[in-house]
């Protein structure tokens, strides 16, 4: 079984999660193209390692409004500028991905990094990968349990001896690379889901919380379910490992993250309402989200790390990471962002929970 990602007793994680978006700007009607979304991701990604930022993990989508499909890919060119940090997906939706290939993948970015691959398993928040890939969805939660189950075993065992249901079995089959280490860091991403907490911690797996609405207390009883389940299952307390994640903007002054975030915010209401159904939130609701940085993480560096403090602390987390460019959060805008997380939060965390 993949060991947790262990954090140093007496201190927490801040990192970074991104989708590449690409939106167009709702400001001026500009729309970046890929080849300026992933250039703009490797330079964040770079500062982040720079400042002493843990964690950089980039999702998979398959629309036009984002620029990373492969993240893979992404991160393999992003293994070349950094020395240290935690090199993610966020997530990989395991439900439509070979796990041979995936596996491959992955421990490849791990040897390329020397061991600082991290594959978080998910089913995704959008569905447009099942067409795409031959998968059907009423097979939904069949095709994610059987992936993950061999995806571990992958990891476990090689040569390895497999069957399942919807992939052709393996007979004694090698599968390399191999980890740099003995083991892939592999974990489980769930957006509030109890079953999904449940089985990270009786498989000892890793688990993500992906925040993206309400404030993040909500998820301690889920926390609490991870955590009894490992315990239940024998598995050693040393494994379980959180990540929160959370949504938001940091700037040195709140009111000014506020103003900036909000016309990104509203945009991605615009189109959750629109592709999701989604009631469509206004101001006041933003305001509110934003008071105290309470549920979205909009804000000044104290705001922020307050509430990472305070949240970190109620659920035991290892880590923290934070989703700053929706819908295309001008570059400049976010780099400032980036550095403020690791200039003026991180340390004031640190010093939080070493005490």
């Amino acid at each position: 079984m993949a060991p947790a990602v262990e954090a140093l007793e007496g201190d927490v994680e801040l990192g970074i999660y991104s989708f590449g978006e690409r939106h167009p700007d709702p400001i001026t009607g500009e729309q970046l193209s890929v080849a300026e979304a992933l250039a703009n991701t490797l330079e964040r990604i770079r500062l982040a390692d720079e400042l002493g930022l843990s964690f950089y993990g980039l999702g998979e989508h398959h629309l036009p409004e984002y620029s990373i499909s492969n993240p893979g890919t992404v991160l393999a060119a992003a293994a070349s500028v950094t020395r240290d940090i935690v090199l993610s997906s966020a997530v990989t939706v395991l439900s439509t991905e070979d796990p041979v290939r995936l596996y491959q993948q992955f421990t490849t970015l791990d040897q390329l990094s020397g061991g600082r691959a991290e594959l978080l398993a998910g089913r995704g928040s959008f569905t447009e990968s099942f067409p795409l890939f031959g998968a059907d969805l009423t097979d939904y939660d069949e095709l994610y349990e059987e992936k993950l189950d061999l995806l571990l075993a992958l990891d476990r065992e090689n040569p390895i001896t497999w069957s399942g249901k919807f992939r052709p079995p393996l007979e004694n089959a090698s599968v390399l690379p191999r980890p740099y280490g003995e083991h892939l860091r592999i974990s489980v991403g769930t957006g509030g889901n109890p079953e999904s907490s449940i089985r990270a911690g009786a498989l000892g797996l890793p688990v993500v919380y992906a925040v993206i609405g309400g404030r993040p207390e909500r998820f301690a009883p889920l926390v609490d379910l991870y955590r009894q389940a490992g315990e239940a299952s024998g598995q050693p307390a040393q494994r379980a490992h959180v990540t929160m994640g959370a949504i938001g903007l940091i700037a040195e002054r709140s009111q000014d993250a506020k103003e900036a975030f909000y016309p990104y915010w509203l945009e991605t209401m615009k189109y959750g309402s629109r592709a999701r159904g989604w009631p469509m939130p206004g101001r006041a609701h933003y305001d509110e989200y934003t008071s105290g940085a309470q549920a979205l993480f909009t804000g000044s560096p104290n705001e922020i790390a307050e509430r990472m403090i305070s949240v970190g602390k109620l659920v035991k987390a290892d880590r923290y990471a934070m989703q700053m460019d929706w819908s295309g959060v001008p570059h400049a805008t976010v780099m400032t962002a980036i550095e403020l997380l690791g200039t003026k939060v991180l340390p004031q965390v640190r010093e939080a929970f070493a005490s």
